[in-house]
Parts: C-alpha cells; structure tokens; sequence
C-alpha cells in the first residue's frame, strides 16, 4: 500500500475541518471572548496550509487508491479530525484533561452526543458552538465531504464511501459517486437553512437556531442548555426539532427522488414505511403511557414523539427526564436502542433495513416449514435482494453484539450496574448519548475512569463507520499480502 496518497488525503481533509474553525471564531470575536479565538485559529492555520501543501503537492498526478488504503483513509480521517477536534477544548482550558476533550470530541464527530460537561452553559458560547458544529460535519459524513472534492485532487472516491458506509443497501443517485456526495451535501445544506431559519421564527436566538440545527440534521444531541432542548421550554421548538430529526433519519437518497420528481422511488421503500410506522406506533404507544404526567394527550404525545425520535434516529436529545416516566414508558425508549435510524441516513445504530432484512428471513423460514420444495427470495422495495444481502446482516450483528457484551462488561469492570452498563454500551456503540441508570439524560460520561472513556470513543468510531472499518485491523487477512 503506497502511504503518501494516504498521507496526503488525510491531510488535505484536515484542511478542510480546520476551514470551520473560522465559524467558532466568529461566534468568539462576536461575543468578545477575545481569550478563546487563539485555541481555534493556531490549529486552524496550521492545517489549512498543511493541507494547502499537500493539494499542491502531486496535485497533477493521478493518485489511485486501494481497498486498503480506502479502509485506512476512512478511519483515519475519522480519528484524526477527532483529535483535531479536542485541540480547541482542551486548550482553552475549560475541558480538564486531554482525555475528556477527545472523547467530548468524538462524540461529536461521530455524533453520539455523550458529553463530559457537568455544565454546558458556563461555556463560551463559541467552544459550544463548535461543539455543534462538529456533529453537522459528522453528520452527512466528512469523508462525504472530502469524496465530493477529490476530483479536484486528482483523486477517484468510490472506494473511500465503500469503506465508511458498509450498510447492506448503498446505491449511487447519479452514475458518479462525487456527484452523489455533492447532491446529498447540497440536500443537507438546504435543510440546515430551513430549520434554521423556522427556529428563528420560533423565537430562538441566531446562535442558539444554528446550534440546534447543527446537532439535529447532524443527530448529534450536544445542547447549548443544560436541560438540553428542554430548556428552551417551547413546544414549537419541540415540534421543529422532532420533524427536523424525523427527516435526519431518512436515507438522504429519496430526498433526491422527491426533488427530482421520482415519487415512485418513495413510495415503494420498504425502510421509510417501516420506520415511519415504527415512529407513530411508539408516539401514540408512549404517549398513553406518560398522560398521567402530562395530563392532556397532545401534550403527552409531544414530550412521548419528541424523545421516540430522538432515540430512534440516535440523536440523544432530551426535554424531559426520561427516567421519572413510567416503566412501560421507559421500556418503549429502551426498544428503540436496538433499532436505529435508516441507511443512507446522518442516524446512528443497528439501522432499519437490517431487521427488515431478518424479519423476511425469518417469513420465509417459516414459509420453508410448510412448503419444503418452494422457493422463496426477500422482496425490498418492490425488488428481489441479493441472496448473499441475508448473511450480511447477520454477520454484521454477529459483531454489534460481540461489541456490545465486551463493553457491557468493561462497564461493569467500571463499576457500573448491570443495566446502565449495557445501556451505556447500547448508547455509545449505537451513537445515541444518553442511556439508562447514571448515564441517563439528566446525568453524563463524567465521572467514568478513563480507561472507559478510551474504549467508549473507539466504539463511538466504529457504530459511527458500521464496525468494519475499524474491526479489519485486527483481522490476520487484512494484513496478508
């Protein structure tokens, strides 16, 4: 494997994150917190003209990449921007220790929203504010971003999205993949502006609407208030916020189709009727469960839709405790972090397709028992799947759940209880944020020895690349010629 196109990738992708830095150090000049913008613009020069040195560097040659270094280049850019990331927290001295700052950077970037912070809001507004920012980046994928810009390097970015998105439904919207990168980026961008500007409307500061919408189109969950969303005490932000992630959880593809005029394409995916079905079913369900908090039952359906989505699109975001709600409540939110969000979406975890995937197996198994000489395939979106698409998935959680045991385990060598443990490995492998028990919504990842806080950040990276990308290392093939 040659390193230097490697080397250069990462790099110039450095470049790029560091290009955001100008926006925190806006928000910093803005509100004269004249002390924080060196943390951000020291690193920012400093791999904007590292990056800058490798563009021009090579930059008319034709550099290929191979499947492996496809594999390294996804987890490196993905760690590297994480460490960059922790630069500015630690440096301002408001993160006490560099271990604390990558996992709060990782977590962002990866967009778990599992914070470290006892208190959010005595940060400067910027350091928050770039906290956020770093769950939009993550969000739509900076490899995405960096795939959408090779071409101007020189370099093909096919095999670079192969290697971060390993889900078992990956189409191309357009013949090229940069193209497709640009599309969906545009997509997002269009969103950000939109909610944006309703949350504006709602009443929301300008700081506060960009925040918000950073972490909700990102599914991040990261809060300018400690009370998280709740702490706006609006329902029409609530209601904004639970549309806003509803569309984060979509596979960003149909958005396309809906722009370009393909209903049909919408209509007959299998995912988006599933998890919207999934969605109303556990609102109303919940709903009913918590109206004797809430008294009426719009009321109760809008703290109940509200939290089902965050959960289910592993956004982490929170207008209630969740642990003073009753127990059937509390189970339908507890579900829901085994799911997911859908393929192709800035959602975290085990994906919808996956168990829709199984849950056919699994009719077709049985249909197998009554007529042994039949033949029977899975039907997904008015189409006959791959035959091969079914050992995919279970080798897929085969591996989520070898993860999640090893973490629940590590957790209790923590000294956690049983359930917050597994919640705890649930939210982090899954990128959800809160969990159950001490590391509940109204709690955080603080008080945690740093050797969990280690191994939480490397199983927020590999939920965040679908475990392959950062599993093959440790394979012996992968290291055979």
């Amino acid at each position: 494997m040659n390193f230097w196109p490697v080397f250069r990738i990462i790099c110039i992708l450095l470049g790029f994150v560091g290009i955001t830095f100008i926006m925190p150090v806006g928000v910093a000049l803005y509100f004269a917190e004249y002390d924080i913008v060196p943390v951000f613009a020291i690193p920012m020069i400093t791999v904007f003209f590292l990056g800058l040195l490798c563009v021009l560097s090579g930059k008319n040659k034709n550099w290929r990449i191979s499947v492996r270094g496809a594999f390294v280049v996804a987890a490196l850019s993905w760690i590297s921007a994480s460490f960059l990331g922790a630069v500015p927290l630690y440096f301002s001295g408001y993160v006490p220790s560099f271990t604390d700052a990558l996992f709060e950077s990782v977590s962002a970037f990866t967009t778990t929203g599992a914070t470290i912070l006892n208190d959010i809001e005595a940060l400067p507004k910027s350091l928050n504010f770039w906290r956020c920012l770093m769950h939009w980046l993550g969000g739509m994928g900076i490899v995405a971003l960096t795939v959408a810009l090779l071409p101007l390097l020189g370099i093909g970015g096919f095999q670079l999205i192969k290697a971060e998105t390993t889900g078992p439904e990956k189409s191309k919207v357009t013949p090229k993949i940069t193209t497709t990168a640009k599309i969906l980026w545009v997509i997002y961008v269009a969103l950000t502006i939109l909610q944006t500007v309703l949350l504006l409307f709602s009443g929301l500061g300008f700081i506060d609407s960009v925040a918000v919408t950073f972490a909700t189109l990102g599914t991040g969950g990261f809060a300018l208030k400690n009370a998280s969303i709740g702490g706006y005490n609006s329902a029409v932000v609530d209601w904004i916020c639970t549309l806003f992630m509803l569309l984060a959880g979509i596979n960003f593809s149909l958005f396309f189709y809906a722009v370009t005029g393909k209903m049909q394409e919408i209509y007959r995916n299998t995912e988006l009727k599933v998890y919207l079905l999934i969605i109303a079913f556990f609102s109303v369900a919940t709903a009913f469960f918590v109206l004797p908090r809430y008294g009426a039952f719009l009321n109760a359906l809008r703290y109940a839709a509200f939290h089902v989505v965050s959960i289910i699109t592993t956004t982490g975001f929170a207008t209630d405790d969740y642990l003073l709600w009753s127990e059937p409540a509390q189970f339908m939110l507890f579900l829901l972090f085994f799911t997911g969000a859908c393929s192709g979406s800035t959602g975290g975890g085990i994906k919808i397709i996956r168990w829709v995937i199984l849950a056919k197996q699994g009719s077709n198994e049985i249909s197998k028992m009554l007529h042994p000489h039949g033949i029977f395939s899975i039907q997904l979106n008015g189409k006959i799947g791959r035959k091969d698409v079914v050992f995919s998935v279970a080798a897929f959680l085969y591996f989520y759940f070898f993860l999640l045991f090893v973490t629940t385990f590590l957790g209790t060598l923590a000294h956690l209880d049983l359930f917050t443990a597994l919640t705890g490995a649930l939210s982090t492998l899954g990128n959800i944020g809160p969990a159950f028990g001490k590391l509940g919504p109204a709690c955080n990842y603080s008080f945690l020895p740093d050797f969990l806080k280690w191994w939480y950040s490397f199983v927020m990276l590999a939920g965040r690349l679908e475990l392959y990308t950062m599993i093959i290392y440790f394979t012996r093939s992968y290291w055979k010629k």
